[in-house]
């Protein structure tokens, strides 16, 4: 068990620093497959699995995209402008998420997160501006529309367990991004959605034991500390790729990667 997550945090390593995916969009259908083949009894609470998947990615998450934003950082792909202003809106918005998570049943919450896989998937290849880079520079977002896409971006985030790349890709790409920065973005924009959204499942849980001693909340730490050193290697292996892919394949890639995630998801 451990060994197949070390290699799916080292691939969400990967995902992290080349598509800014956090990490979410490989754990949480692995880890939601681990768990359901688990007992129940070993869980501590029925149909938990989907919780305890979506709340460790979130915190897989902290470590993953702390890390691809200092890569990012170092090779002066970020655009700080643009990223700063969504912080704050992401992290307010990732409480509300990760409060309703918990809200929902974990059927629920699988459902939501292949339903967000299909529509964003949709709106990539119906609406023009994602396959081609349109603008030579990135058009600024007004201050109501970055904090209602910070808002939202941070709740369904927070709520399905993934980096906001699904949604913050999409947005900077239409407002004239190229996928090296669009990508670079979703790193930073992610990490203050992931601490605020992994304090939220820490201290929303109940019991402190409910789940077992392995467990802070919802959060399964020997998973966690397995998806974070694959996570390290696999951010390791893809820096030196970052602002090499050409841009018309990086966005197919991109959607091809979402597009595989959800047939996976499909099939458990």
């Amino acid at each position: 068990m451990y060994t197949l997550l070390l290699f799916a945090g080292c691939l969400a390593g990967i995902t992290t620093v080349l598509f800014g995916f956090g990490g979410g969009f490989v754990i949480v259908p692995l880890l939601y497959a681990v768990l359901t083949a688990t007992p129940a009894a070993d869980l501590g609470q029925p149909n938990a699995a989907m919780h305890i998947a979506v709340a460790t990615s979130t915190a897989v998450m902290v470590f993953g995209a702390g890390m691809a934003t200092l890569r990012h950082h170092r090779a002066k792909t970020v655009p700080w402008h643009e990223v700063r202003p969504l912080s704050v809106y992401l992290g307010l918005g990732a409480i509300g998420g990760a409060a309703a998570a918990l809200a929902l049943s974990g059927d629920r919450v699988k459902w939501a997160f292949m339903a967000y896989l299909a529509v964003s998937l949709l709106d990539a290849f119906l609406r023009p501006g994602f396959m081609h880079q349109t603008r030579p520079s990135i058009r600024p977002m007004g201050r109501t529309l970055t904090a209602a896409a910070g808002l939202l971006i941070g709740c369904v985030s927070a709520l399905l367990g993934v980096g906001g790349s699904v949604m913050t890709v999409p947005l900077m790409r239409r407002r004239g991004a190229s996928m090296t920065a669009a990508t670079a973005m979703a790193s930073p924009l992610s990490l203050p959605m992931a601490v605020a959204g992994t304090a939220t499942y820490m201290l929303l849980a109940g019991e402190p034991t409910s789940l077992g001693p392995w467990h802070a909340g919802y959060i399964d730490l020997r998973a966690f500390l397995a998806l974070a050193a694959g996570s390290w290697l696999g951010i390791r292996l893809a820096a030196p790729w970052i602002g090499r892919i050409p841009d018309a394949l990086h966005a197919r890639v991109y959607l091809g990667l979402l597009g595989l995630i959800l047939i996976v998801m499909l099939a458990l």
